[in-house]
């Protein structure tokens, strides 16, 4: 019994895990665009679990007086994905307004660490949400062929590639970060 009981087990977590490692095409999305918001998407859930434990010293915590904050890197990814937002449906670049809210973000350094602390870990996850939320909305209005399409000197789809691998890049960052805090 015990024996039926270890290999149901193994059995059901490696279904979850090879259901986890599927790429599938979202309902009401093109195939190519889909798979972009999948895959985002599945990033998006990998930067959250790095950092789903992390108290207030934790969103703040700086390994060195040149690092950024899990809590600003958060705030960068989403600034990233809002500017390829403006850039790829608008075909421009942030307006006065958005620069406000988010160039401080976008390019991190010392204003960056002094802005973004004491805020908690919730505040920067929410903004994350709500960007992609965003980000889907828009998206689910296009299709493949737009994905072909120019912006400037690169294609809608590197535009979203690019913001996919971002996100990866500082998924290894937030990674490395939170085992120095624990």
């Amino acid at each position: 019994m015990k024996k039926l009981l270890v290999l149901l087990l193994l059995f059901a977590f490696n279904f979850t895990i090879i259901a986890q490692s599927k790429i599938k095409v979202p309902k009401g999305y093109s195939n190519d665009i889909g798979q972009m918001i999948s895959m985002l998407d599945n990033l998006k859930s990998r930067v959250e679990r790095n950092v789903a434990n992390l108290d207030q010293e934790g969103t703040d915590y700086l390994l060195d007086e040149n690092a950024n904050s899990p809590g600003a890197i958060i705030y960068h990814l989403a600034a990233t994905e809002v500017y390829y937002q403006v850039y790829t449906f608008e075909g421009r670049g942030f307006n006065k307004e958005e620069a406000e809210k988010w160039e401080t973000a976008l390019n991190l350094g010392e204003k960056a660490r002094r802005e973004f602390k004491g805020k908690p870990l919730s505040y920067y996850l929410e903004l994350y949400d709500e960007v992609r939320k965003k980000t889907k909305k828009l998206l689910k209005t296009k299709d493949d062929e737009w994905f072909k399409e120019m912006s400037g000197n690169m294609s809608n789809h590197w535009c979203w590639f690019h913001v996919m691998e971002h996100q990866a890049n500082h998924m290894g960052q937030l990674a490395l970060i939170t085992k120095r805090i624990k």
